[in-house]
């Protein structure tokens, strides 16, 4: 039986700089968009000064763009939600940053606690609400960048669509 370890066989990785992938300026992957959020809701110090609340509508604002993606900072306060909608060709990442939502889909509903991800492809249809008592913050990364929101007449049936124009989420 041979006793070598990966460590033995390869060497240390970090004794060789010039084998590690640089870090990449604009995510290009659904892996590198959830890693751009995560990264993004570890620094608060970058967005928590930025958050404004509304009481007559979701507040958000855009935080970031890149080649072929953008990032919105998205406020809730309770009882505020998007209306079932979908985001036409672009996919997603949804982070909570602060507090919890709920998401509305087909399927049922979901609870998005505090540092939940919810990734979603072009089509995919949902409804988010704050349904707490609390504000709420949340991030959203889009890829490409929206360009529009369909908005649904029936409760998650995602093959009823109107063209009202409506906010980021």
């Amino acid at each position: 039986m041979n006793s070598d370890s990966d460590l033995q066989i390869a060497g240390d990785i970090l004794e060789v700089p010039h084998l590690l992938q640089p870090a990449k300026e604009h995510p290009s992957t659904v892996a590198e968009f959830a890693g751009l959020a995560r990264s993004i809701a570890a620094d608060r110090l970058q967005w928590a000064p930025l958050v404004r609340y509304d009481a007559t509508t979701r507040w958000y604002h855009r935080l970031r763009t890149g080649p072929g993606y953008e990032v919105w900072l998205l406020s809730w306060v309770p009882g505020q939600g998007s209306g079932l909608h979908d985001h036409g060709p672009s996919s997603g990442v949804l982070t909570v940053l602060e507090g919890e939502l709920t998401e509305r889909t087909a399927r049922g509903d979901r609870t998005l606690a505090e540092g939940a991800q919810r990734v979603f492809s072009p089509g995919y249809a949902h409804e988010v609400v704050n349904e707490s008592l609390e504000p709420v913050v949340s991030l959203h990364v889009y890829f490409p960048g929206l360009t529009e929101m369909p908005m649904h007449t029936a409760r998650c049936a995602p093959a009823v669509r109107q063209d009202a124009p409506a906010p980021a989420v």
